[in-house]
């Protein structure tokens, strides 16, 4: 059997909310923080399911009004737009209130923008607050101020905001000149030195008092619901905080605590996947009854030969804010064959080598396997497949080849072996380059603007661009922070794949660049492409380690000596575990072969000051370089926020490299940010496109001398809709023609379509190694994303907050007009793409349909094909 606790339909369908599918039902009739009404002075439930009045529990207050388009939403409270919705309470509800409490429910959209105010009580005299007491979520805080922003006095947690897409709780309590601020129960913030009290804000005359909007009219209004809002006039204890807290906490420990899943626990031969948190945000520690035979972490040691099965209780602490329940697993650990047996037999189930099926480049033989274990290698034809993983392909028009790898597994002389079967593709055509392809974001200013656009130029023309997909997103990202930035797209060296990473970040709905350096992802997201037209599932791939901050702008540079692909990215590293010491962004690396398994990271450039953003070309033997100098723009770092050129012998040769240029662009762009380089398709000159970050976005430049160091801005040009840090690489006339086909309609072909792309099994020996990187999918936007699109940035700098690498919007910026997107998807399946015909079979396209879409863009790509033989490697 399989050991899960069977949840109530209740806590299903809190799970479903907690992932943003479903709602979390209103608290229950004998909710425990119902008991908590002693000093209560205003109670709106906000629980009525029509009309636009909410009435005071209390009785002695008159109803609150619903306006604009606030709406009760079936037992959830008070629902409100983000636009001409909020609730208005009644005048005066602070006076007397020498000491107050306030509490709440709030849910906040994940596309919540701009300051806002979850609720305010006060006043507003000529546009400004003129006295009052609110609590917002970014930064999470509740602020009391005598006048307007000048005499606020914040209890708060500077740097984190409230959790978006879930209900939290809050409740901030005042007394004698102390605040307390409690999240879900929890304490988050004090502050001790507060001496403006509720009672004196207007003397006790209060008519600016609202749910979701702010006593600043010029500030965005709440995006999101509210429920259960209440006045007391006394401090809260930290007890009751809890016991108010309870219902929501309640609803998320339920649905995580019914999510934990181990899996059949009944014979238990190997390691555990004991989860830490849950998907509604509770954390999720371990006890065990035997940690000899299962420990805290999962890690399972049998019982030695002839000794009896061992039997484990496992107790999960599900702990959401101030709540934490427990639940227990029955475990069977299986006695052993004989530890080294044991271990050898698990690191032979474990080992994995992806892309068997499809290889067309070196392979990652790991050398090492689980439980210290060894792993040497053995190849049936190493001329193809060598020992160490390197591939060579067969000759152009011999066929593919299947070679058959064998592990061998050892620890302290006990071996175990597997083998696997490899489907080594051809080699690939020669590549020749018809124009060029444009991948990039569009900014956090709208809630699409931070997936990935792809633009295809016009022809061989660099300078001019058109949009791919209807200037929707091509790919949108599912996973990590549902958000991916500064996307790179690089052809391995055999020119017949294509490998994208991005940045996993979303700026949009919370603005919090500090948080982005300091508690960032450490995951680069990837895809995987034959085409470029049609990609493989997402992936997130962890390259930064704990001490890292922020892993941002990843890029790629193929090493020939390596016979590897060197991933550089920016991050913060701090030296201390809470990530409380000030530190500078610098570049760290790691290789790969496989863009699944990457080296441990190292440091790879660091002046000893903030740097983001590198790319690099490769030219007569040297590596061009250029990055960002994230300084701010001081007398002692004069250019601050520019890019700056260098030169070196190799990409890991450090001590090679010289400075060429400072300043690059100065005179013509205001500041610089994510350079993207690229040789022409056809004549000695080189473009370094420099993203002017809150101004025009990318501005382009050329060189036809990249020892000199001098860049011209260009002539005449057109970029596709809005792009900002991205990255452009040559491209063939039928990488072209699929580019084009992307969003548009597809005719139903007539004809048999063309077989698929690969026809070879990836055979292996029991138990089963299936590749992982095949093309399967081909992403679509989200249907409920918010349709406007930024032109350029208007999202503002979050106070206090510096050194925002890759922020759209600089103080004083001005918002840029938007276009219209809509939702379409592209060709839905994948195969090799190494000419144009083999392009459009790997689409599942026939002439038919090409006559039907693609007819004109195919004619072009032929001709342009006809008279563009220069062959050019890139990476």
């Amino acid at each position: 059997m399989r050991s899960k606790i069977v949840a109530s339909a209740l806590a299903g369908a809190l799970m479903l909310a907690s992932l943003g599918l479903g709602a979390i039902p209103a608290q229950s009739a004998d909710d425990p923080a119902g008991t908590v009404t002693d000093g209560l002075t205003a109670w709106y439930k906000l629980d009525e399911t029509s009309g636009t009045a909410a009435a005071d529990s209390t009785g002695t207050n008159p109803a609150a009004q619903l306006k604009g388009a606030a709406a009760f939403a079936a037992g959830e409270g008070v629902k409100l737009d983000g636009g001409t919705s909020y609730v208005a309470l009644p005048n005066d509800l602070l006076a007397g209130h020498d000491a107050v409490s306030i509490s709440y429910d709030v849910w906040i959209d994940a596309d919540q923008g701009g300051q806002y105010f979850i609720y305010g009580l006060g006043n507003t005299t000529s546009g400004a607050g003129d006295g009052y007491l609110f609590n917002t979520g970014n930064y999470n805080r509740a602020t009391i101020a005598s006048g307007n922003w000048s005499t606020e006095q914040v209890t708060g947690t500077s740097g984190k905001n409230l959790d978006r897409g879930r209900w939290v709780h809050s409740t901030y309590t005042q007394v004698a000149g102390t605040g307390v601020l409690y999240t879900d129960g929890v304490e988050v913030a004090r502050n001790a030195a507060v001496t403006t009290t509720p009672a004196s804000i207007g003397g006790g005359k209060t008519s600016a008092n609202y749910l979701g909007k702010s006593v600043y009219p010029g500030d965005k209004t709440l995006k999101g619901k509210m429920r259960d809002f209440r006045i007391y006039d006394r401090a809260v204890t930290a007890a009751e905080a809890a016991r108010l807290a309870l219902p929501v906490n309640q609803d998320y420990v339920a649905a995580d605590k019914a999510a934990i899943d181990l899996g059949d626990l009944t014979a238990v031969v190997s390691s555990i996947n004991l989860p830490t948190r849950g998907a509604g945000g509770s954390a999720i520690s371990w006890a065990t009854s035997a940690p000899a035979s299962i420990s805290e972490t999962g890690a399972v040691t049998r019982p030695a030969p002839g000794e009896p099965d061992a039997e484990v209780t496992l107790t999960a602490s599900i702990t959401h804010g101030s709540l934490t329940e427990t639940a227990t697993f029955q475990a069977t650990v299986k006695t052993g064959s004989g530890a080294d047996a044991d271990a050898i037999e698990e690191s032979v189930a474990a080992l994995e080598v992806v892309n068997l099926g499809d290889v067309r480049g070196n392979l990652n033989l790991p050398g090492h396997g689980r439980n210290d274990t060894w792993v040497s290698w053995t190849s049936s034809n190493p001329a193809v497949i060598s020992e160490d993983g390197t591939v060579v392909r067969p000759a152009r028009g011999t066929g593919d080849t299947s070679v058959t790898l064998t592990a061998t597994v050892e620890r302290n002389g006990v071996e175990g072996t597997r083998e696997f079967t490899a489907v080594v593709r051809e080699a690939a055509a020669p590549v020749e380059y018809a124009g060029y392809a444009f991948s990039y974001f569009k900014g956090e200013g709208s809630a699409t603007g931070e997936q990935i656009y792809f633009g295809k130029s016009v022809g061989n023309n660099p300078l001019q661009w058109e949009d791919v997909n209807n200037s929707e997103p091509v790919l949108t990202s599912t996973m990590g922070e549902m958000g991916v930035r500064d996307p790179f797209i690089i052809r391995s060296p055999e020119g017949d794949k294509f490998y994208m990473i991005a940045t996993d970040l979303k700026i949009n709905g919370s603005g919090d660049w500090g948080k982005a350096q300091t508690w960032g992802s450490r995951n680069l997201m990837v895809w995987e492409s034959n085409d470029l037209a049609t990609w493989s599932e997402q992936r997130s791939v962890q390259v930064s380690g704990e001490s890292a901050g922020n892993t941002w702008a990843p890029e790629a540079y193929y090493d020939d000596e390596l016979g590897a692909y060197v991933v550089f990215w920016s991050s913060k590293i701090y030296a201390t575990a809470d990530h409380s010491d000030g530190n500078n962004n610098r570049i760290m690396y790691a290789t790969t072969r496989d863009f699944v398994t990457f080296s441990d990271p190292e440091e790879y450039y660091n002046p000893g000051y903030q740097v983001i953003d590198t790319t690099m070309i490769k030219d007569n033997g040297n590596i061009y370089r250029f990055t960002k100098d994230e300084r701010n723009r001081t007398a002692d770092s004069p250019e601050g926020k520019t890019i700056f050129m260098q030169r070196g012998a190799g990409i890991l040769d450090a001590d090679s490299f010289t400075t060429l240029a400072t300043g690059i662009g100065e005179g013509t762009i205001s500041a610089g940010e994510g350079p993207t380089v690229f040789k022409s398709n056809t004549e000695e000159k080189w473009y370094l496109f420099i993203d002017e970050f809150g101004g025009r976005g990318y501005v382009p430049f050329e060189t036809t001398d990249l020892d000199s160091g001098q860049w011209t801005p260009s002539g005449d040009y057109k970029m596709p809709t809005a792009p900002r840090h991205g990255s452009v690489v040559p491209v063939t006339a039928a990488e072209m023609v699929a580019l084009a086909a992307i969003g548009q309609p597809v005719v139903t072909p007539t004809a048999t379509p063309s077989p698929t792309a690969d026809p070879s099994p990836s055979a292996t020996t029991e138990p089963t190694v299936e590749p992982t990187t095949e093309p399967t999918t081909n992403p679509t936007t989200d249907p409920t994303a918010d349709p406007t699109e930024s032109a350029s940035p208007t999202a503002s700098a979050t106070p206090g907050a510096t050194d925002s690498a890759h922020a759209t919007t600089k103080p004083g910026s001005a918002p840029a007009p938007s276009t219209a997107a809509s939702n379409t998807g592209g060709p839905t399946t994948g195969g090799p793409s190494t000419g144009v015909g083999d392009g459009l079979a790997s689409t599942g396209w026939n002439q038919a349909a090409l006559v039907s879409v693609g007819g004109l863009a195919l004619l072009a790509g032929l001709f342009l094909a006809m008279h563009s033989r220069r062959k050019q490697n890139r990476y």
